[in-house]
């Protein structure tokens, strides 16, 4: 149901603002409307207009507390701003010099653990690498080939007087080693060897003595490195737990000066204009919407409070804002809230469909879907999922499994076979065109009840028009209910009415639709009856609008055919799965049976599940809802019953 809201304006000296939002409105959940859209017309008021000087030293204690690893917990008074802000930065100053130590120690790390990367493959080469460069006459070359070309750089090299290469490392893949080549053939043997899939490594000349000596030295330096920045962080560490106790203080300070710095952003500014003794003081003024539950209990507790005035506004009464919808529903039915937002809030003064789709989704869901094992299976699983994940659609699925498992035992059927139970009511596939019938008349009965909902609806909105005139109100139902009553008295061989009373019960009501605008502006004694424009097409256009109405109420109807069409098609399915399996030799394939069972259990129960979204939607939900309602957004988290 949509919760009965109250409009609060809270005001209160400016400089106390922080202190009724901290003590008092992070206990509830509220809305906050802009007070200076409403108000900025006054001369007297101006916005809320206030720099936020604490966003740095918010960003720099939360830095800090995750350096920490943990979340503060208040202990004892929370600090003002200003003193948070001093203690941040003090901390924050004591560990920058830190900081840079263990970044230029993070430098090192990466550079040294590049260098040994790089040198690894050629620790074999038992020589210093600085005699290398040395040479004037032989270039070299490090770097790797596959093991599929290696074969064919040996015979490469054995075949040529003028190259060498000397392996270093191999593994499954590749060969690392160096090459010698006299300068005058390097050209050519670079050449070959790319041609054959070379990958030449830059070695840095930064080292001295041998690959292997170089690499030791840069292990030694990494360990040494390590155990500095370990140091330098158990450093931080201790700096951090020494403050423990005042960091929580000043970063939940922070925090909440930042949180209520957006709700300032909303409030409005005024100076009284009685400049006497104690008047020269700024008020700021809030607007925000409450729950009525939430409201009575938020005045009593500010009742002996001097420093701030609440004054309560009825919703129905408000002309400055438009009431915010909330959503409160018995548990086992909250889930479907989440099928009701899909299509959109209802308006504040708006019939909540929350119960409705939840009884009506569930039934047809398992009559469309009757089974008692993969309605159990259903029931099992969703419910599992949702204690699990608190995952609203598994929760859903569970509800929806139980009116399977109602309707399995009503069709006589458990994981498709239809001889282990007898029907209590009857077999879908025993009387194809009664079950079909049957779905047609059951879809044609919510159909009524969708537009007595409409009735309701537009009494709320106090549309008199949409109450009496509208395809969906009183001439709706006359219509359409007499027609159903008709098709009702053919089907049981009952004579039909006379034709003038057919005439009344659906003529009548059609023409009261076909002049819906004229009839409406009639009752509601505007000043003009007729729409601006030519009359004639007005009647065009109301002419193909009634043709439309008559045409959605027989489209809607035989729209419902598919809940016993889909009953009929789950029982098809699993006789299928049961032939498959060679159930009636008397000796079946299990396997076949299971695996069957669960490929129906998953592709029936999507597309049944669809299926009912769709008819709650497009053949019920568009007559009586309108789903136009602002969401209800709080800007604090409700704290338990009793905490602050």
């Amino acid at each position: 149901m949509v919760e009965k809201m109250e409009l609060l304006h809270i005001t209160g000296p400016k400089s106390d603002i922080d202190r009724v939002m901290d003590v008092y409105l992070s206990n509830y959940d509220i809305h906050f409307e802009n007070a200076a859209a409403s108000l900025g017309s006054l001369s007297n008021v101006r916005p809320f207009v206030e720099t936020n000087l604490y966003k740095d030293a918010y960003r720099k204690a939360g830095v800090l507390w995750e350096q920490m690893g943990e979340t503060p917990q208040a202990d004892g008074e929370r600090m003002k701003p200003d003193e948070a802000e001093r203690l941040t930065e003090t901390v924050w100053t004591l560990l920058e010099e830190v900081r840079v130590q263990r970044e230029e120690l993070r430098t090192e790390r990466l550079d040294l653990e590049e260098l040994m990367q790089q040198i690894a493959p050629f620790r074999e080469l038992d020589y210093e690498f600085r005699r290398l460069l040395d040479f004037r006459f032989i270039a070299f070359r490090f770097g790797r080939i596959s093991r599929d070309y290696y074969q064919r750089l040996e015979r490469y090299i054995h075949e040529t007087d003028h190259a060498l290469f000397y392996e270093c490392h191999s593994d499954e893949d590749y060969v690392w080693g160096v090459y010698f080549v006299p300068e005058m053939y390097k050209s050519e043997v670079d050449a070959v060897c790319m041609s054959f899939h070379f990958e030449r490594i830059y070695v840095p000349d930064s080292f001295e003595g041998t690959p292997d000596f170089a690499y030791r030295k840069a292990e030694q330096k990494l360990s040494e490195n390590r155990k500095a920045d370990a140091g330098l962080a158990e450093r931080m560490r201790e700096t951090l737990e020494h403050h423990r106790k005042e960091l929580a203080a000043a970063y939940l300070s922070l925090e909440s000066y930042c949180a209520n710095f957006d709700i300032r952003k909303l409030a409005v500014c005024t100076k009284p204009r009685d400049q006497g003794a104690g008047g020269d003081m700024e008020h700021y003024i809030l607007y925000g919407w409450m729950s009525e539950r939430d409201a009575v209990r938020f005045l009593k507790e500010v009742e002996d409070d001097p420093k701030i005035h609440v004054l309560l506004e009825d919703a129905s009464e408000s002309i400055n804002a438009t009431p915010p919808t909330k959503l409160r529903n018995p548990k086992i039915f909250a889930p479907f809230q989440m099928f009701v937002e899909m299509y959109g809030l209802p308006a504040y003064n708006e019939m909540d469909p929350t119960i409705f789709i939840a009884l009506t989704y569930t039934f047809m869901f398992g009559a469309m879907f009757g089974d008692v094992g993969q309605g159990l299976c259903l029931v099992a699983g969703g419910f599992a999922l949702y204690a699990l994940k608190k995952v609203n659609l598994a929760a859903i699925i569970a509800l929806a499994g139980v009116w399977s498992t109602f309707f399995g035992f009503m069709y006589g059927s458990i994981f498709g076979f239809e001889e282990l139970l007898p029907a209590v009511w009857m077999r879908p596939m025993d009387n194809i065109m009664t079950t079909l019938l049957i779905a047609i008349g059951f879809g044609m009965g919510l159909i009524l009840f969708a537009m007595i909902l409409n009735i309701v609806n537009a009494i709320r909105a106090k549309d008199l028009g949409r109450v009496l005139f509208s395809q969906s109100g009183i001439s709706g139902i006359i219509c359409y209910g007499g027609a159903v009553a008709c098709i009702a008295l053919f089907a049981t061989g009952h004579t039909l009415p006379a034709a003038g009373v057919l005439g009344v019960l659906i003529g009548l009501p059609l023409v009261a639709i076909l002049l819906k605008e004229p009839l409406s502006n009639l009752v509601e004694k505007k000043a003009h009856i007729f729409p601006e424009g030519s009359k004639v097409m007005f009647f065009v256009e109301a002419l193909v609008e009634l043709f439309d109405v008559v045409l959605s109420y027989a489209t809607n109807s035989i729209s419902f055919v598919r809940v016993g069409a889909f009953a009929l098609s789950h029982a098809g399915m699993m006789g299928v799965v049961l032939t498959l399996a060679g159930y009636e030799s008397g000796s079946p394939n299990w396997l076949i049976v299971v695996l069957g069972n669960i490929l129906v259990t998953g592709l029936e129960g999507l597309v049944v599940g669809i299926q009912v979204l769709r008819l709650e939607y497009y053949e019920m939900f568009s007559r009586f809802y309108q789903g136009t309602g602002k969401p209800f957004v709080t800007f604090f988290k409700k704290k338990e019953m009793g905490g602050k």
